[in-house]
C-alpha cells in the first residue's frame, strides 16, 4: 500500500475553508484526497488527477459526489479545469515523486529490485519507455540525462558502457541495466546501490517530471482564488529546489532598475505570500513509512484580489 507522506500537516495547509474547491494534482492511491473529503461540508468540491490508468481504476472506489477523478497529468490542470467549468479554486496540493505501487510493482520497471520490462512510465498508455529511448539515445544525450536528473558523477562512463552493451542487443530490463552501471561504477555512496541515481535520472526524463513541475506551478498560482494554498511536497533536491525558487520568487516585489523613480507603494504585489517554514516528516513517520525520509512540504497563499482568469 501507498501511504501519504505528511498526510494531516498537508491537508491541514491546504483546506482553509471548507466549502471551498480543491485540487489533488497527484492522487496516487487517494490518501490525501481522502482526508480532504473528509474535512469539506457538503458545498465543498474535491477534483483529483493522476496520469496513472492504476491510479485511475483505484480511485473508482471512491463514491462521493463532491469528487472527481480525471485521468491526465498535472501539467494539464487548466485544461482540466475548463473542461469541468471551474475557473478560481482554493487550494492545489501536489505530491511529488513516485508512489510506492509504481516502485513495488515489477512491470512498472522503476526499481532495480527487481528484473523487469524497462519502462518507467507514469502513464503506460502513452510515451516512450526507457527500454526504447536508450536504444536510440546517443552517449553525449544519455550523459546528459544522467547528470542532469541524476547529478551522476559517473555519467559520461555509464553512457558508454551502455552504448557498448547495446551493440549486442537492446538494454531491455531493469536487471541488464542494473548490471551495467555496477560494472561501471566502482565506488559508491556507503548503503546506496551503484544504479540508484541512474534509475532515478531516467525515470524522471521519461516522465518530464520537472518540466511537467515547471509547467503547473504557475497555473495553480493563476488559478488560484485570493487565500488559496498551493502546498508541494517535493522528495528530492532537485524538485525541492525548483518549488523553493518559484514560491520565493512569486513571493517578492519586482525587481526594478536602480534609482527607478517609483515609490514602494505603486510597486505591483506579490502574487503568494509564503506560510511557515519548510516541513519535514516527524521521526515517528520516517520509522514508520521509511520513504518518507527526504520529503520537504512548502506552502505558500495567494495574495490580493482575484477576478477571475487572465484574457
Amino acid at each position: 500500500m501507498h501511504v501519504a507522506v505528511l498526510l494531516h500537516e498537508a491537508v491541514e495547509a491546504l483546506v482553509v475553508k471548507g466549502d471551498g474547491v480543491y485540487v489533488d494534482g497527484t492522487f496516487g492511491r487517494g490518501g490525501h484526497s481522502r482526508e480532504v473529503l473528509a474535512r469539506l461540508k457538503e458545498a465543498g468540491r474535491l477534483i483529483a488527477l493522476d496520469r496513472d490508468p492504476l491510479a485511475i481504476e483505484a480511485g473508482r472506489s471512491i463514491i462521493d459526489p463532491r469528487f472527481t477523478l480525471v485521468h491526465a497529468p498535472f501539467s494539464e490542470l487548466s485544461a482540466v479545469l475548463d473542461r469541468l467549468g471551474v475557473d478560481g479554486i482554493d487550494g492545489v496540493l501536489l505530491d511529488l515523486g513516485v508512489s510506492s505501487p509504481q516502485f513495488d510493482d515489477a512491470a512498472r520497471g522503476m526499481s532495480f529490485r527487481f528484473d523487469a520490462p524497462l519502462d518507467m512510465r507514469m502513464d503506460t498508455s502513452r510515451g516512450q519507455t526507457a527500454a526504447q529511448w536508450l536504444a536510440e539515445a546517443s552517449v553525449a544525450q544519455i550523459t546528459e540525462v544522467l547528470r542532469e536528473y541524476g547529478e551522476e558523477r559517473f555519467a559520461h562512463a555509464i553512457a558508454k558502457a551502455i552504448a557498448t552493451a547495446r551493440t549486442g542487443g537492446v538494454v531491455a530490463t531493469t536487471g541488464q541495466l542494473a548490471e551495467i552501471v555496477e560494472k561501471t561504477i566502482r565506488t559508491r555512496e556507503p548503503g546506496q546501490h551503484p544504479a540508484t541515481r541512474s534509475f532515478q535520472a531516467l525515470r524522471i526524463f521519461v516522465n518530464q517530471e520537472l518540466e511537467e513541475l515547471n509547467q503547473v506551478l504557475p497555473v495553480c498560482v493563476e488559478r488560484l482564488r485570493a487565500g488559496g494554498r498551493l502546498v508541494v511536497i517535493s522528495f528530492h533536491s532537485l524538485e525541492d529546489r525548483i518549488v523553493k525558487r518559484f514560491m520565493r520568487n512569486e513571493a517578492s516585489p519586482p525587481r526594478l532598475p536602480p534609482r527607478l523613480p517609483v515609490k514602494a507603494a505603486e510597486l505591483p504585489r506579490p502574487r503568494l505570500a509564503l506560510v511557515g517554514r519548510a516541513r519535514r516528516p516527524c521521526e515517528n513517520e520516517v520509522a514508520s513509512n521509511p520513504r518518507a525520509r527526504s520529503a520537504v512540504m512548502r506552502v505558500a497563499e495567494r495574495c490580493g484580489e482575484w477576478g477571475g482568469r487572465a484574457a
